[in-house]
C-alpha cells in the first residue's frame, strides 16, 4: 500500500525521492544570487553590489540523498530592457519564471516598493506555479518595517483570484537567516521523481563559462561604481602548458566607452593588475591548479546591441534547456 504524504510515501515507510526546478525571480541586485549560493554552499553564481550582475540564467543543483534534487535558476534581474543583451536577459528570467515547479521571487525589503516590484509582481501573478515571496536583506531592515511590507504583498491575487504567495518569508541570503526555512518549503512543493541530472553535478556550465564570470566579477569590484554593466570578459585562450603544467588562460575585457578603456586599465597599469591578480588567486582555488592569466582590455562601441559580440559570450554558456537554439 503507498500512502501519501508530503507528496508521496513509498511501501515501508521510505519517503519518495523528489526532483524539480525552482526559479529565483526579482528585481536587479535583489540578492537571488547570494542565495542560490548559500543554499549550494558553492559559488556558482557570481556576486557583486552592481545591477544586472546576473547576465545568464545560472543553473545550480543540490541533490540529496534522502531528498532527492532541486535545479535552481537563478535569473537576470526583472528591469527595462533598453539594449538586446538586456532583452536577452529578461527573455531567459521570464522563461524560468513559466517554466520551473516552484518560483520563489526575491524582494530587497531594504528598498521601498516601486513600479518596478509593481510590474514584477504582475508577472509572478500570471503563473500558477507554487509562489514564495521572500523578503531579502532583513539584516538592514528594522522590523517595524517588515509588517506594513508583508501586509502589502498578501493583498496581492493571482489570476485564480487566489493569494499570489503561498508563503511570505522574510530571509537575509548574507546572514542566511531564514534560508532553511524557505529551503524545507521548496522541498515540500517539488515533485516526486527521479534526478534531472548528475547528483554529483553542482552545474550544468561548462568551466571556461564560470572562468569568465569570476573574471568579470573581479572588474565589477576593482572599477566600483565607474563601470555598472558595460563591461564583459571574453576568454579568448585556455591553454595547457605541459611543461610548466600551469594552465594559460588569455581573457579579453570589452568596454562600450574609450574612456572606461583608461579606467579599467588604471594608472601605469595599476587596475588591472590588481584586477589580474585577484582573478587568479579566485581561479586557481576555484580549478584548484597552478595558473596563468593574461588580461586584454578591448573597446568595443555598443556591444550591447551587436549580434556578433553577444553571440561570442553566449558560446560557452550550457542552459541544458534547449530554451536559446
Amino acid at each position: 500500500m503507498v500512502e501519501e504524504q508530503d507528496g508521496s510515501q513509498e511501501a515501508g515507510g521510505a519517503k519518495a525521492l523528489k526532483a524539480g526546478t525552482v526559479a529565483l525571480i526579482g528585481r536587479p541586485n535583489a540578492g537571488k544570487s547570494t542565495l542560490m549560493n548559500r543554499w549550494l554552499e558553492e559559488k556558482v553564481s557570481i556576486v557583486s553590489d552592481k545591477p544586472q550582475t546576473t547576465r545568464n540564467r545560472m543553473v545550480g543543483i543540490l541533490s540529496d540523498d534522502a531528498r532527492g534534487q532541486i535545479v535552481f535558476h537563478d535569473t537576470p534581474g526583472v528591469h527595462k530592457p533598453l539594449h538586446r543583451l538586456n532583452r536577452q536577459m529578461l527573455r531567459q528570467a521570464l522563461d524560468a519564471l513559466n517554466e520551473s515547479d516552484v518560483v520563489c521571487v526575491v524582494v530587497d525589503a531594504s528598498k521601498r516598493y516601486g513600479g518596478g516590484d509593481a510590474h514584477l509582481l504582475r508577472l509572478v501573478e500570471k503563473t500558477e506555479r507554487p509562489r514564495l515571496l521572500l523578503l531579502n536583506k532583513i539584516d538592514r531592515v528594522a522590523k517595524s518595517k517588515l509588517l506594513p511590507m508583508i501586509e502589502n504583498y498578501a493583498a496581492s491575487r493571482g489570476a485564480d483570484g487566489n493569494p499570489t504567495f503561498e508563503a511570505i518569508v522574510p530571509i537575509s541570503a548574507l546572514t542566511g537567516d531564514g534560508a532553511q526555512e524557505v529551503l524545507d518549503m521548496v522541498w515540500d512543493r517539488l515533485p516526486v521523481g527521479e534526478p534531472l541530472h548528475d547528483p554529483e553535478l553542482l552545474t550544468t556550465h561548462p568551466e571556461r563559462f564560470l572562468v569568465a564570470e569570476r573574471i568579470r566579477e573581479k572588474v565589477l569590484e576593482q572599477t566600483h561604481d565607474e563601470l555598472p554593466y558595460t563591461t564583459a570578459v571574453v576568454l579568448d585562450q585556455w591553454v595547457e602548458d605541459e611543461e610548466s603544467s600551469r594552465l594559460l588562460l588569455y581573457a579579453t575585457i570589452l568596454v562600450d566607452k574609450p574612456g572606461q578603456k583608461a579606467i579599467v586599465i588604471g594608472r601605469g597599469g595599476s587596475r588591472i593588475k590588481e584586477i589580474g591578480t585577484a582573478a587568479r588567486l579566485d581561479l586557481m582555488e576555484f580549478l584548484e591548479r597552478p595558473l596563468h592569466l593574461e588580461l586584454n582590455v578591448r573597446h568595443e562601441p555598443g556591444w550591447r546591441e551587436n549580434r556578433r559580440v553577444l553571440g561570442e559570450l553566449d558560446r560557452e554558456v550550457d542552459y541544458d534547456l534547449g530554451d536559446f537554439e
